[in-house]
């Protein structure tokens, strides 16, 4: 194990723990100590959820390992039982439990109660959490489905498909599974039912009875889908829809099933994110540098929306899930780059700080790097915080899902926009930096008099960093000429400490105690080559 500030996936009974909370009428039983009983801060807390997660803990304690852990974990699966009447119960160790070697999948055979048990065998020092999840799904599928089910002759009915993948903690699932619940409703396909999340464990009993399976999060629903594809014969559609040009795939893929005519649900404006790209406003972003990482799932995914779709040009491509290694190093290599596959936060912001883009799109941990290297940032991944689980409809699945990722990719970059403009009328007595925002009373007028009074500094003097507010300050060894200042604050906000580093890189290299405006530029045109 590695010990890490952050990290981007718990241990493997955190994956099952987001399967078990998803669903309804499903507990898990959990043999843990009283520091693994965190669930209810995960799922509460920050994906602010109404309801506690369906777990009891055994919270052994110190004392109790001299005496009969084992009986802690068999009076507390009764006792669950008791409590909560599920349809099902998951049994497992967390990964401080696993050490005692108490054998919860063996005890659970002996517990003689009226409901499956199903064990899950969670190695929690070799896998991760998205593995998790998946093997507790896999293993409820196949414990609980009906195999002498199949579908019911094709003729005078809507065909019918199950949603494979969302969890408690995922990425926009909830908005996710409305918006392509209602997108396969118009192709003429009824969801029969969308699993783990929202499912009971009765639900999984009819899994069989479905036309064919919707793999919306490989991560997830990948091995359950391949374990129905082979017991039930179900053909699966495994195109996440993210995107516009993803969204027109997955709707051929449905439609090769189920016989619809794509082109022609196709060929009316479905999205305005292909308008938008094209638009006046937006063709100042086309090139800018963007790095990508993620799970592998939407880092693949928007690192196609981001060339394919709005213009920008992709310097980094990485995922933290190395089950998924393959198909990231394979999209990486489509556009020339070679994939950053690690869970290491440190190696990320390395990867960041070396490549200098112009736009991040990551998890949580991407937002923080971000914010100190002073870089536009938007989370397009788990895992995340609680700002990211918002109150209002925000899927990025679907043709609602292309706008949502329009306004979630550019919103970041505007703001450098307003910046470039504000410097384009830094002269004028109401928009230079000192001013502040228009709209906030944080100065009095004869405090933006004073600061919009140009400075009487000789040409040779350093100028202090407050007259670029944004900027990274100056290396010490290095005096910035007045006029080298004034024409810094020229460059757009988003790009300005890059420069400002590069430039001082560029006179440390050479041997110059001072920059003025034609270093300035000659450290521009080096750097451009």
């Amino acid at each position: 194990m590695q010990l890490a500030m952050w990290t981007y996936e718990g241990p493997p009974h955190v994956g099952a723990l987001r399967v078990a909370t998803g669903m309804r009428g499903l507990h898990y039983v959990l043999h843990a100590p009283q520091g693994d009983t965190y669930a209810d801060l995960l799922f509460t807390m920050i994906e602010r959820r109404n309801a506690r997660p369906p777990v009891t803990y055994t919270t052994f304690q110190a004392r109790d390992l001299g005496g009969d852990t084992a009986g802690l974990f068999k009076q507390a699966a009764h006792d669950a039982y008791a409590r909560f009447k599920p349809e099902a119960i998951i049994v497992g160790a967390s990964c401080t439990a696993e050490l005692l070697q108490d054998d919860p999948g063996g005890l659970a055979r002996a517990l003689d109660l009226p409901v499956p048990v199903i064990p899950l065998d969670l190695p929690s020092y070799q896998k991760k959490e998205s593995w998790g999840a998946s093997e507790t799904f896999l293993a409820l599928v196949r414990a609980l489905a009906d195999r002498s089910l199949t579908p019911p002759p094709r003729e005078g009915r809507r065909l019918t498909c199950n949603l494979l993948g969302p969890t408690a903690l995922g990425f926009r699932h909830r908005d996710d599974v409305a918006e392509i619940t209602r997108l396969l409703s118009e192709l003429g396909v009824d969801v029969a039912i969308t699993a783990p999340m929202g499912a009971s464990p009765r639900d999984l009993v009819r899994l069989g009875a479905a036309d064919f399976n919707v793999v919306l999060y490989p991560e997830t629903g990948e091995a359950a889908a391949r374990w129905l594809e082979k017991t039930f014969s179900q053909p699966a559609v495994r195109i996440p829809p993210i995107g516009h040009g993803a969204t027109c795939d997955f709707v051929r893929a449905v439609a090769a099933i189920t016989g619809a005519d794509a082109d022609a649900f196709l060929a009316g404006p479905r999205a305005r994110l292909p308008w938008y790209s094209r638009s006046v406003d937006s063709t100042y972003l086309t090139g800018k540098r963007v790095f990508v990482y993620g799970d592998a799932t939407h880092a693949i995914a928007m690192a196609r929306v981001a060339v394919e779709e709005l213009g920008f040009e992709l310097v980094g491509l990485g995922a933290y899930n190395r089950e998924f290694a393959r198909e990231v190093r394979v999209a990486a290599e489509r556009y020339g780059l070679t994939a950053l596959i690690t869970d290491d936060h440190m190696d990320v912001e390395a990867a960041i700080a070396e490549l200098q883009p112009e736009l991040v799109l990551g998890t949580q941990m991407e937002r923080h790097i971000a914010k100190r290297l002073r870089i536009p940032c938007a989370v397009i991944s788990a895992p995340v915080h609680v700002q990211d689980f918002p109150a209002r409809y925000s899927p990025v699945m679907g043709f609602e899902g292309a706008n949502v990722l329009f306004d979630t990719l550019v919103h970041p970059l505007v703001m450098g926009l307003e910046e470039h403009l504000l410097a384009m009328f830094r002269d004028d007595f109401e928009f230079h930096d000192g001013a502040g925002p228009s709209h906030l009373a944080a100065l009095t007028p004869s405090t933006a008099a004073h600061a919009a009074a140009p400075a009487h500094t000789p040409d040779a003097a350093p100028v202090a960093d407050d007259a670029a507010p944004h900027a990274p300050p100056a290396n010490d060894a290095i005096v910035w000429t007045a006029p080298a200042e004034k024409e810094l604050a020229k460059i757009p906000f988003f790009v300005r400490g890059k420069a400002r580093r590069n430039t001082e890189r560029y006179a440390a290299e050479r041997g110059l105690a001072s920059i003025d405006v034609e270093t300035l530029y000659d450290a521009k045109a080096h750097f451009a080559r």
